[in-house]
């Protein structure tokens, strides 16, 4: 491949020189062309003395424009001294905090990596990739965050992952505050979630293939994240002792640490969920201690039925057969499951710990909600307290 010189842009915002270099491709002996970055740096003597650095093969980065994002982050590491009094902007900084903070190894899991990623590509970058990091004020990007037409929820991300940049900024000397932390910005959803009752849960067990209704199942009782469920082996399941084992999460089909440290505790099996999963590998062909419990005969075994698939070819449909007219996702079994548990009375401590949430907080506060009906009872003792019943049946008798 015939080299391709591309010149970087050089910053003229202060007279200590910034190193752009420039980047080119190189053909090696044997192997892909490698993208290589060549800049002068000084050597103490007057001189500067040249220097170069592999970026990656032209396989990694397949265009200009990815080869230039690496190489953004690793000229702030070369200029690390000279930048600190250099008006950076947010996408130089964003390029550095990708190329260190996002990469395997820095105990983010796949599904956080891709989160954080969308939320820089989709909202943070295409409105302040341009902005210097000194100039982004607080009322600013609330007035951005307000305007756009997406889910508090959403909303609130943003602005996390954006502060998290602002914190990597602060870390290297780039900034001097974090603007981020004072945007208000609520977290509240909208909408209340759907949960579904143990009634609708049985009219769509009911129409669902054996695969599918073995994965609500396991869901539904066990409070599995979806990635989990998918991504268990038979080797993870102990028939003998009723426990599940949660090694790994499967998101996008790339296997990763579970979400948290506390995820990982082994997941109790009662009786009838052991059934469960006993029938289903009576039914499936991969049955392995190394094969997917949920493993798709479209891939001969080699990879577990996509979730997502599953969820709008076959789940959502049976539910709309079904009557039920709520919106349902993964995640809604998992809700369903923490309100069912305090619904039946059980300990919040023990809907803690089924669910492996890190704190008895998350599991009133995020994922339960009161069913009317025990809405209903409950408020019928407050009544009892009140005299209201009897009272009720003097008027009653009188009429």
């Amino acid at each position: 491949m015939t080299n391709a010189l591309t010149s970087l842009p050089t910053l003229k915002l202060s007279r200590e020189r910034y190193q752009r270099g420039y980047l080119t491709t190189e053909s090696r002996s044997s192997g892909p062309d490698v993208w290589t970055y060549r800049w002068r740096e000084p050597s103490g003597n007057g001189q500067s003395v040249r220097r170069k650095r592999i970026i990656g093969t032209v396989q990694e980065y397949k265009t200009e424009t990815a080869a230039r994002k690496a190489v953004d982050a690793l000229r702030l590491d070369i200029n690390a001294e000279a930048v600190s009094t250099i008006p950076m902007t947010i996408r130089e900084v964003v390029g550095h905090y990708v190329e260190k903070e996002l990469c395997d190894g820095r105990g983010k899991t796949p599904r956080t990596r891709e989160t954080y990623r969308q939320h820089l590509d989709d909202y943070i970058l295409p409105r302040w990739g341009a902005e210097r990091i000194g100039d982004v004020k607080a009322f600013r990007v609330e007035a951005w965050l307000e305007g756009l037409d997406k889910a508090d929820g959403t909303k609130s991300k943003t602005k996390a992952v954006f502060s998290v940049v602002y914190q990597h900024a602060l870390r290297y000397g780039w900034a001097t505050r974090n603007p981020i932390r004072e945007v208000r910005q609520s977290a509240k959803r909208r909408e209340t979630p759907d949960i579904l009752t143990p009634e609708e849960v049985g009219r769509l067990l009911s129409l669902l293939p054996d695969y599918a209704r073995t994965m609500v199942v396991v869901a539904a009782v066990t409070g599995l994240r979806r990635g989990e469920l998918v991504g268990l082996r038979w080797e993870d399941v102990d028939f003998e002792n009723g426990k599940i084992q949660i090694r790994r999460s499967l998101v996008d089909q790339i296997a990763g640490e579970p979400k948290t440290e506390t995820s990982k505790r082994p997941i109790p099996l009662e009786p009838a969920l052991v059934h469960a999963l006993q029938s289903w590998r009576e039914k499936t062909p991969y049955i392995k201690p190394g094969d997917w419990v949920f493993a798709s005969p479209y891939d001969l075994g080699a990879k577990p039925y996509w979730p997502s698939t599953v969820l709008q070819k076959v789940i959502q449909p049976a539910a709309r057969e079904a009557g039920i007219l709520k919106r349902i996702g993964w995640h809604t079994f998992r809700r369903t499951t923490a309100t069912w548990l305090l619904a039946n009375g059980e300990t919040v401590k023990t809907a803690q710990e089924l669910m492996r949430h890190a704190s008895p907080a998350m599991t009133l506060g995020v994922y339960a909600q009161a069913i009317d009906n025990d809405k209903r009872v409950a408020q019928g003792r407050i009544s009892s307290l009140l005299g209201l019943h009897s009272a009720k049946a003097e008027l009653a008798i009188s009429a």
